[in-house]
C-alpha cells in the first residue's frame, strides 16, 4: 500500500476534482510539491469546508479552474494572496458555499443519494448565487421551504494523518471530516507521519478513530508532512513560515521566488 509521493501525484489528472481539508484537520502539504511538479491543471478544488495554504499554492501555480469553498485564508497570517488575486483577475471560478452545505454535499455522496436537505440558506445571497442548489417545499409540512444540496463526489481526496498500518488502515482520530472526504471520493490519497506494524483496527485504543483501508487508495510516509501547518498530537503550526509565505506571495514574482525554494526545500525537523 505504501507508495512514493510522485507516484501518488500522478494519479491526479487534468480536470479532476480534489477534496482538501481545513488547515487544522491534516493538510497534506507533502503532496503539494509533487502535485505542482506533476502539473495536472484545470482542477476543481473542494475545500472541506475552508481552504488555506495548499489551495493558495495550487492556484498560484496555475493548476486550478474552480474553487468550491466556504472561505480561503491563511488564518493568523491573513488573506490568501494568490487566491485573492485570482478572484480579482477572474482567473478562477468560485462556487461560494457554507460549511454545512459542503458537509451536506459530502454526506449525500456517502449515503448514495442525489442531494441532502438543509436549512439556514433560505433568503441568503449564497443561495441566490448557486443555481445548482434548489429550494423545495417540505413534502411533510405546509409553508416550510428547505434547500437541497447536490451530492459532492470528488475524484480524489487528499489529506495527512499521524499514522497508518501496513494493511492501509489510517488513524484519523476525531477528524471525522477526513472520513467524510474518503467516503465521498472515488480515490483517497493519504500521507502519514509513520507506518506502524500493528493493526490499527485490532487495537481497541485506535479502532474507533481508524479509517479502514477499504476507503484508502494509497498511502505514503511523509514525516512532518503537514508543515508548515501543524498536526494534532504531533507538532504545532509554524506561524513564522506562514507569515513569510503571506508576505512573499503578495506578488506573482514573490510567489515564484518563494515556490522555487519551497518545491525543493527540506522540511524542518
Amino acid at each position: 500500500m505504501a507508495q512514493d509521493l510522485r507516484d501518488m501525484a500522478r494519479r491526479v489528472t487534468p480536470g479532476m476534482s480534489l477534496a482538501l481539508p481545513v488547515d487544522y484537520a491534516g493538510v497534506s502539504m507533502a503532496m503539494t510539491r509533487p502535485l505542482i511538479e506533476h502539473g495536472a491543471g484545470g482542477l476543481h478544488l473542494v475545500c472541506v469546508p475552508t481552504g488555506g495554504l495548499q489551495v493558495d499554492m495550487l492556484i498560484g501555480a496555475g493548476l486550478v479552474a474552480t474553487v468550491e469553498t466556504s472561505a480561503v485564508s491563511l488564518g493568523e497570517a491573513g488573506g490568501a494572496p494568490r487566491f485573492n488575486d485570482a478572484v480579482r483577475q477572474g482567473d478562477i471560478r468560485i462556487l461560494d458555499a457554507t460549511c454545512p452545505a459542503i458537509h451536506a454535499g459530502l454526506m449525500a455522496a456517502q449515503k448514495g443519494v442525489p442531494f441532502l436537505p438543509i436549512r439556514g440558506l433560505i433568503g441568503s445571497d449564497v443561495l441566490a448565487n448557486r443555481p445548482d442548489w434548489r429550494v423545495i417545499d417540505n413534502p411533510f409540512a405546509a409553508s416550510d421551504p428547505v434547500a437541497l444540496i447536490p451530492a459532492i463526489r470528488p475524484d480524489v481526496a487528499i489529506f495527512h494523518a499521524p499514522m497508518a498500518d501496513r494493511e492501509g488502515n489510517v488513524w484519523i482520530g476525531r477528524r471525522r471530516e477526513l472520513a467524510a472526504m474518503a467516503y465521498a471520493a472515488s480515490e483517497t490519497l493519504v500521507t502519514v507521519e509513520r507506518i506502524v506494524d500493528r493493526s490499527l483496527l485490532a487495537d481497541e485504543m485506535t479502532a474507533a478513530g481508524t479509517l479502514p483501508a477499504l476507503y484508502v487508495s494509497a498511502v505514503a510516509q511523509a514525516p512532518r508532512g503537514a508543515w508548515p501547518y501543524g498536526l494534532w498530537g504531533e507538532y504545532a503550526s509554524d506561524t513564522d513560515e506562514l507569515m513569510r509565505y503571506a508576505a512573499a506571495a503578495r506578488t506573482a514574482k514573490g510567489f515564484a521566488e518563494y515556490m522555487a525554494g519551497f518545491v525543493g526545500q527540506e522540511v524542518p525537523a
